[in-house]
């Protein structure tokens, strides 16, 4: 079984930053991708970004350069820098972790999931 608590969040202007952690607990020599996916309200759940075990990593194109995902493995967090943020990426931010690499995000649906954190970006 894997743990995974997402923080991070919050209200930020458009144009402002934020950066996401993902602290993972558990079984975690199992997991060979963690992935970050976001719902808005009404839309989809959507994928953001991954990264492998060997840390690799893979961009949504909504992304457009400006989301970077990484991991510190002494502390087995990964994180997401998000900067100039947009109204758009208003969402429930979700962090994933899967035994499977697949297309780099993790196999889908993903073994395990955060509970979440929330997003808003003002304009």
């Amino acid at each position: 079984q894997v743990h995974l608590v997402e923080s991070g969040g919050g209200l930020v202007q458009a144009g402002g930053s934020l950066r996401l952690s993902c602290a993972a607990s558990g079984s975690i020599s199992s997991i060979n991708a963690v992935a970050w996916y976001r719902q808005a309200p009404g839309k989809e759940r959507e994928v953001v970004a991954g990264i492998t075990s060997a840390g690799r990593t893979k961009y949504a194109d909504l992304i457009k350069d400006r989301f970077t995902i990484s991991r510190d493995n002494a502390k087995n967090t990964v994180y997401l820098q998000m900067n100039s943020l947009e109204p758009e990426d208003t969402a429930v931010y979700y962090c994933a972790a899967d035994r499977g690499i697949c297309a780099g995000y993790g196999c889908y649906p993903p073994a395990y999931w955060g509970q979440g954190t929330q997003v808003t970006v003002s304009s």
